[in-house]
């Protein structure tokens, strides 16, 4: 099978329900930038966390491929295989931070991103994990999307930072306190 089709040729890309769509569209927008969340993911692990950290990691970036799928599928396609993203989802997120955070020092300042390349990873990974939030926003406002997609995605903003914490502390290299001058 080719890896190109030529069909996007003019400026329009296929939802999963069948539809085509400018490649310009909020739609393709969210969840080309959930797209580049899962590949900064993959360079976060690239850089060795911990076993169970990666774990958590590999988990994600399968949630992240059901996430796309589910911004990919207008609500109304018909389109039983989609896998929506759901409570179960956002609790795992939840229940994942509250691990973590069982483990690091209370946190008392600003933290400064970076430190090891993996927390570093993780702290992009933050920052394109909240530009999906804003693009999932402005396409809610024309189309409605799945009812636990902006939870997850607020949920997974927190998840990213607590995570480049976590990945940090288990390489023990301290985070960098952002200091007020």
């Amino acid at each position: 099978m080719k890896i190109y089709t030529r069909t996007g040729d003019d400026g329009t890309t296929s939802l999963f329900s069948g539809g085509r769509v400018r490649k310009d569209h909020l739609r393709v927008e969210a969840y080309g930038t959930v797209d580049e969340l899962n590949s900064v993911l993959g360079m976060a692990r690239a850089a060795g966390p911990d076993s169970q950290l990666d774990t958590w990691l590999t988990e994600i970036q399968a949630q992240l491929f059901h996430l796309g799928a589910d911004l990919a599928t207008p609500l109304d396609a018909k389109s039983d295989w989609v896998v929506r993203m759901d409570a179960e989802k956002v609790a795992w997120l939840e229940e994942t931070i509250d691990a973590m955070t069982a483990e690091l020092p209370e946190l008392k300042h600003f933290v400064l991103p970076g430190g090891t390349p993996a927390a570093a990873a993780l702290h992009l990974a933050r920052t394109v994990s909240r530009r999906t939030e804003r693009i999932v926003v402005a396409l809610v406002e024309n189309e409605p999307v799945g009812e636990h997609v902006q939870p997850y995605l607020n949920r997974l903003s927190d998840w990213l930072f607590t995570a480049a914490r976590y990945a940090n502390l288990k390489a023990g290299v301290p985070e960098s306190k952002w200091a007020v001058r």
